[in-house]
């Protein structure tokens, strides 16, 4: 059936997103979900929206939801964007605001997600490589370029680029887009959002996924100067007027405003974070300092390969990336207090 297929489509090399296996008594450290529930409101507000409402569409705006994430960052509605979590509003970023000459620069680690996005819309980029401790270096982005692009902490190796770099960018590259992609800020870094109001290039991504242990309700959100957001709105109405149910903007909605369990839940996974890195090294791996709900470590004597198989024979899952610079690494998700020790136990019997 090939043979009835756009010519583009030949020519994707599609994202693979981590595995979601259907194993009896899973450790599941692969994907970065919150091992915490989501806040209690969330569920009340999601069961009193199932109504016969739902025969109605939702606000094609999310507008109550806009608010709500606009006074969290001190920003006006018409600075946010929400779309079917964050990998939507990065899709259409990419399409409103990256289709230009020069190419998009983003790091040579970094989400794989944003090559597919090139292929898909045609985009020439550049990969610009992290330094020898995986650290992203500001000033090597300044060259041409249609757009820069990265997440912050970087994925998949969990280091932060200080918010004073990202300013000292964003001076000195102001004649296209800066877009921080903040997925994992909220477990150990500063989040971009402050600058929005002085840099008209710069767009914030976050999602729900994460920190608001929302990930099976897709729920994703920029922030930027009205204009960046006006140009993502246009490609949303040219694609899908109604990206989020009323199922997502209620949930989202009462996640945002449930500081209290946002902020204990989010302590919980970094001090968990802490303790999980500090077990590794005392078992002999090398780790790069994570500000993310995972980290990323290697063994000098071990093939990380190995290490992950031997760990699925015992029901826990890691993600490996079998790719240039990082195939000896591991990304662990931090999980629940006993899910660490059991991984922790695990590796102490296979390292003797």
């Amino acid at each position: 059936m090939s043979r009835y297929w756009s010519p583009v489509v030949h020519r994707l090399s599609p994202y693979v997103p981590g595995e979601q296996p259907k194993i009896a008594n899973l450790i599941k450290l692969n994907t970065n979900e919150n091992p915490y529930g989501p806040s209690p409101r969330v569920l009340a507000a999601l069961q009193a929206e199932v109504n016969d409402d739902l025969r109605l569409y939702p606000d094609p705006t999310a507008l109550r939801l806009r608010q709500a994430i606009a006074g969290c960052y001190g920003l006006a509605p018409a600075q946010v964007f929400v779309g079917n979590g964050s990998d939507e509003v990065l899709a259409h970023t990419f399409h409103a605001l990256f289709q230009h000459p020069s190419p998009l620069l983003f790091p040579d680690i970094s989400y794989s997600f944003y090559p597919v996005y090139c292929g898909l819309y045609g985009i020439d980029y550049q990969t610009v490589p992290l330094g020898e401790e995986f650290e992203l270096r500001v000033a090597d982005y300044l060259r041409p370029n249609g757009g820069i692009i990265f997440p912050n902490p970087n994925a998949p190796t969990g280091r932060l680029l200080p918010l004073a770099d990202i300013e000292w960018l964003l001076q000195r590259n102001d004649e296209s887009v800066v877009v921080v992609d903040e997925a994992y800020i909220d477990f150990g870094g500063e989040s971009a959002a402050a600058l929005v109001p002085r840099y008209p290039n710069l767009l914030v991504t976050q999602t729900f996924s994460k920190s608001r242990s929302l990930a099976g309700l897709r729920v994703g959100f920029a922030l930027g100067d009205a204009a960046l957001i006006e140009a993502l709105e246009r490609v949303k109405d040219s694609f899908n007027s109604y990206p989020l149910d009323r199922l997502a903007i209620a949930g989202a909605t009462a996640a945002m405003a449930d500081r209290e369990h946002f902020e204990r839940t989010r302590q919980a996974v970094i001090e968990s974070r802490e303790r999980l890195s500090g077990g590794l090294a005392a078992l002999g791996f090398q780790l790069p300092p994570s500000a993310a709900n995972f980290v990323f470590a290697r063994h000098p004597q071990r093939e990380a390969v190995e290490l992950a198989a031997q760990l699925r024979e015992r029901g826990i899952i890691v993600r490996h990336f079998p790719q240039p610079r990082i195939e000896q690494y591991l990304r662990i998700t931090v999980g629940r207090a006993d899910e660490n020790a059991a991984l922790l136990g695990a590796l102490q019997d296979f390292l003797g």
